[in-house]
């Protein structure tokens, strides 16, 4: 069987690396750390899942609203007639070292990124991206899921310059700060910086919606790597590599073609060797 593509194929890692070793490195950190204060946030919600609005909020008040589901508490009124098991200490814990470690990973990103011009070369639209023609397009493309280019592996499009921007300078400062707020000590020092939000019970509120914004961004993100090419994707943020594919005019065999692709692929490790 011949393939109209090609009589010859190279297969190379592209050059430069895909990703500074720097945004890796606090990509996965953030990650990480991510992944710990939704699992952590979960259970700090459980322990009592009614959301106020104002200074004060407990079981007594009324709610702005509740999610219907059973706590970790007796003393919570849910309408179920038990409790799950209370996991509130630890996990209060963890989120507070996990919020810590994001907090002063995402201020070196930041200062990198400005002294780098990282922002301006890798995240900022382009200035005939700037459009709602050009932004419309993309979405239509991924509602059709269709497979990106490979233009794409090496830049981002104008959507996931803007998704970015949003999350790392409105959403991310947004639930640092909301989640400060929860804190009597820093209520004490900075009571203006919770009085803006409308009260503690009110930052809680706000704390919660913006985490879930996070999280509807994560899922569209990883949603976005698996259909662009998962392991191509997680080989530049893990190594910096990417592969691509330069093909001549001409005709391939299919086993050819097979043949050039697995020497492509990286080699297993050799026994004794990480």
């Amino acid at each position: 069987m011949l393939l109209d593509v090609s009589d010859a194929a190279s297969l190379r890692n592209s050059e430069p690396p895909r990703h500074a070793a720097f945004v890796r490195v606090t990509h996965w950190i953030t990650a990480v750390c991510f992944l710990a204060l939704l699992i952590t946030g979960g259970e700090i919600v459980i322990s009592h899942p009614r959301f106020y609005w104002g200074e004060t909020g407990n079981d007594l008040t009324p709610t702005l609203f509740k999610i219907p589901i059973p706590a970790s508490r007796n003393l919570v009124p849910t309408g179920y007639g038990y409790v799950l098991p209370d996991q509130n200490g630890w996990s209060r814990y963890l989120h507070f070292q996990a919020a810590w470690a994001v907090v002063l990973t995402g201020i070196l990103y930041v200062i990198w990124g400005l002294w780098t011009s990282h922002f301006r070369s890798n995240l900022f639209p382009a200035p005939a991206d700037r459009t709602w023609r050009a932004f419309t397009g993309v979405i239509a493309k991924h509602i059709r899921l269709t497979r990106p280019d490979e233009s794409e592996g090496f830049s981002y499009n104008v959507v996931q310059r803007s998704a970015y921007l949003i999350v790392i300078f409105v959403l991310f400062p947004l639930v640092i700060w909301t989640g400060l707020a929860l804190s009597p000590g820093f209520n004490s020092a900075f009571p203006v910086a919770v009085n803006v939000l409308g009260g503690r019970q009110s930052a809680r509120t706000l704390h919660f919606f913006v985490s879930v914004s996070l999280l509807l961004f994560l899922v569209i993100h990883v949603a976005m790597v698996v259909l662009a090419g998962f392991m191509n994707r997680m080989r530049a943020m893990t190594t910096g590599r990417m592969i691509t594919v330069t093909l001549t005019t001409g005709t391939m065999n299919a086993e050819t073609m097979s043949a050039a692709i697995d020497v492509a692929r990286p080699a297993p490790p050799t026994e004794g060797h990480a």
